[in-house]
């Protein structure tokens, strides 16, 4: 039988986390079944949710503490039938998680999907692989840049910041995530004044970046508004996710008159995510949810920065985006915010070649702008591969050695 397996954190003062399981498993599909006659119970057997599994955790005194009380933990598994739901994301998460978000203190932390089932999502159009022959870069991580300040600034100063950024070597440029259809730079001259830049950059330089614009407005009109992008030539859309829903962004990913690279924004996730206690696990929601419903690159706090996840925490998303999986591809992991040259031996330890370097104030803060910020990352880079200390990398590169001076390095300990 088909079945998407879902894993539960629970926190209960009770300790019978089997019964706790079993109603969860009942309450969530055929709602009781001691009491039904056998005859019944056949015909809804096939509906019936399984426990799996229950894993009682030691008790900890730092959550007792937080919570004021002296509760018991559990990691429980619970299978549902896929005959209960049809084929799509929001019927999976309402039967796995719907009431039951409301119900104590619960988290989801991962979904296991049937070979049948993950045959119902189309994963990234692209994926890693199709970006890098998009851009003819394979054998290190891609650099990515922000526009910064241009709320309230016209096209000549967003589209002069673009190319100061693909000037610096950068591989992708993508919009502020606030940036929105506005009279100073709407939309569709975003595109085509981006692309004219860019273009010109190409063709006196070699070097080929891509621009992810903001697709945004009321959902029913995001496939005509992502369609036009692709007609006037668009590189990639950037897609506040968790502001319109995962199926959104899968529509998007399905329709072949769109056929962009999309890059998910986790804007308005930090809502369902940093309990312990109650929503979801962030390596399934900016993870693995991400790239079944099409994202081919997902951007998540950095475990770095001013606004960081803990360490565990983002390398699971990583690991959730590039693990192997036979019928989906592989997205890119952008770990993001608090991003400068110095870090980039530790991005690549943590996160390997397959990974985009993300930075707004580490390329625009630099003191030779935007163009030697991105030089300094593109050097670092280079340096690390090369097995330099970044110290060894500046003594041929003077944007390099002014990041360092600026930002400093990290200490990477093997």
């Amino acid at each position: 039988m088909s079945e998407v397996i879902a894993s539960y954190l629970i926190h209960d003062k009770n300790s019978d986390f089997h019964k706790k399981a079993e109603g969860i498993a009942l309450g969530l599909t055929v709602g009781s079944w001691t009491n039904l006659p056998l005859l019944e119970q056949e015909q809804l057997k096939k509906h019936k949710g399984r426990v799996v599994s229950v894993f009682p955790l030691q008790p900890c005194d730092r959550v007792n503490q937080y919570l004021d009380n002296e509760v018991n933990q559990a990691i429980i598994k619970i299978a549902y039938p896929t005959a209960n739901f049809s084929l799509d994301l929001p019927a999976i998460l309402t039967t796995v998680f719907g009431k039951l978000s409301l119900d104590g203190k619960i988290k989801l932390i991962d979904l296991e999907f049937s070979k049948e089932l993950i045959q119902a999502f189309p994963g990234p159009r692209f994926g890693i692989e199709g970006i890098r022959k998009e851009l003819n870069v394979y054998d290190r991580p891609l650099v990515m840049s922000i526009f910064k300040g241009v709320l309230g600034k016209d096209l000549s100063y967003l589209t002069e910041q673009l190319k100061q950024q693909a000037l610096g070597g950068v591989d992708l440029v993508k919009d502020d995530e606030i940036l929105f259809e506005n009279d100073l730079t709407p939309f569709e001259k975003r595109i085509t004044h981006g692309k004219a830049v860019l273009k010109d950059v190409y063709e006196k330089t070699g070097h080929r970046t891509l621009y992810a614009v903001n697709v945004s407005g009321r959902t029913f009109d995001l496939k005509e508004k992502a369609k036009r992008a692709k007609e006037l030539g668009a590189d990639a859309l950037l897609f506040n996710v968790f502001a319109y829903g995962l199926d959104v962004l899968q529509a998007l990913r399905e329709d072949d008159e769109i056929a962009l690279p999309l890059m998910a924004h986790p804007a308005v996730s930090g809502a369902l995510t940093p309990s312990e206690f109650y929503g979801f696990s962030n390596s399934l929601l900016l993870g693995k949810l991400l790239r079944i419903t099409g994202a081919d690159f997902s951007l998540f706090p950095s475990p770095y920065g001013s606004v960081a996840l803990p360490f565990e925490e983002a390398l699971s998303i990583s690991t959730e985006l590039v693990a192997p999986n036979h019928y989906v591809k592989k997205a890119f992991p952008v770990p993001s915010a608090g991003i400068h040259p110095g870090m980039v031996p530790l991005l690549v330890k943590d996160f390997g070649i397959d990974s985009v370097i993300n930075a707004g104030g580490g390329v625009h803060g630099h003191p030779d702008g935007a163009a030697g910020g991105g030089k300094a990352f593109r050097d670092a880079v280079d340096a690390v591969l090369k097995g330099q200390t970044l110290q060894e990398g500046a003594q041929n590169s003077p944007e390099l050695s002014k990041a360092i001076d600026l930002w400093g390095t990290v200490e990477v300990k093997s």
